[in-house]
């Protein structure tokens, strides 16, 4: 028995150290939005699978151009479809590798509790700034746009607009208090299905296109496993329940 028992030891500790050799150090980079939920993510996908998670967050036009220019990251999370597509026609991303891996949506968010509930603040204009992201680089700076195209308030409010590269900069444009308004993704005021402080708004999903958010697989990770087992853990329920936690719907 005790021979038994040595053996099975020695098994583990092999299938361990075997483990261990086959774990990859993965670079992703992800749509500034996606930070919090990535982060957790990333933090349960370890835990399961032994892989090292390195994570560059950014808006997801400055990111499409670092990986047109070559930057070593071998999985991309968009805040929309449109450049995972754009590289999959330019043969930069594994075909048949990009999916939906969330659906965002759009809040309107004051730090201050009770500024905010609905669309009346913008239309009577009592505030000083509107934070929104570029809608030139930012997806969710678009919807922001089509939101005050919507609403017939575009070219009132437009003297009032402080831009943020991307949608992590416009966050801190409102919650440093520099402006009194912002579009910002509901996942960043959001934890654990609770709106985390102020008031906001969350916009209605007819006022703005759905905003979609593919992952892919780039070129430089065709033959890695661990780029392909992130990619997977993604689309699995334990992962999906931690996107809902942060306003997101799954597909």
């Amino acid at each position: 028995m005790r021979r038994f028992n040595r053996l099975i030891s020695i098994s583990l500790g092999y299938l361990l150290l075997l483990s261990t050799a086959q774990a990859e150090e993965i670079h992703a980079a992800v749509a500034a939005n996606f930070t919090a939920a990535m982060n957790d993510i990333v933090a349960q996908f370890k835990k399961s699978s032994g892989h090292k998670v390195t994570l560059s967050f950014g808006s997801s036009g400055k990111i499409f151009a670092q990986i047109q220019y070559g930057a070593p990251f071998q999985v991309f999370l968009s805040a929309d479809q449109a450049k995972p597509e754009a590289l999959e026609n330019a043969g930069l991303s594994v075909p048949g590798s990009r999916f939906t891996y969330a659906v965002g949506a759009l809040a309107l968010w004051s730090t201050r509790p009770g500024f905010t509930n609905d669309d009346a603040r913008l239309k009577n204009g009592d505030f000083n700034k509107l934070a929104l992201a570029n809608p030139k680089l930012a997806p969710y700076g678009a919807a922001a746009v089509e939101v005050l195209e919507s609403l017939k308030l575009k070219q009132a409010t437009e003297p009032k607009w402080v831009m943020g590269e991307n949608i992590a900069q416009t966050y801190q444009f409102v919650g440093s208090g520099n402006a009194d308004l912002g579009f910002v993704a509901l996942s960043q005021i959001m934890d654990k299905g609770e709106i985390k402080e102020g008031s906001s708004w969350i916009i209605p999903t007819e006022l703005y296109s759905p905003i979609r958010q593919d992952a892919v697989l780039l070129n430089r990770a065709k033959d890695s496993a661990g780029a392909k087992a992130l990619l997977a853990y993604l689309r699995s329920e334990e992962a999906h329940a931690i996107i809902r936690t942060y306003g997101y719907t799954t597909e």
